[in-house]
């Protein structure tokens, strides 16, 4: 079992920056597959970013160059670091680990607005 705890939402202006923490609870972070979804009003949930459990990033086109997925595994916790936000990014994002099954955190919204 795997529990996730997503942090670090809010507004921000357009250009801003914002970093998304999961905390994980569990003995199995280290070997699973953690990463971001995101689903804005109206529209269906879609991946952002993982990173596999040998610390392997890969990133949806449009976040590419912008954001940057990283895992500490001592801390059990993934972050999300978003840099150059556009209104666009403007979402619910959600924290998802693969360990045998897929897990969900409860989201955190993020918001981009002047």
């Amino acid at each position: 079992q795997v529990q996730l705890v997503e942090s670090g939402g809010g507004l921000v202006q357009p250009g801003g920056s914002l970093r998304l923490s999961c905390a994980a609870s569990g003995s199995s972070f280290n070997i699973a597959t953690v990463g971001w979804y995101r689903q804005a009003p109206g529209k269906e949930r879609e991946w952002v970013a993982s990173i596999s459990s040998r610390g392997i990033p890969n990133y949806t086109v449009s976040v590419k160059g912008r954001f940057a997925i990283s895992r500490d595994n001592a801390k059990n916790t993934v972050y999300l670091q978003m840099d150059s936000l556009e209104p666009e990014d403007t979402a619910v994002y959600y924290c998802m680990a693969v360990v045998g099954r897929t897990y969900w955190g409860q989201g955190t919204q993020v918001t981009v607005s002047s």
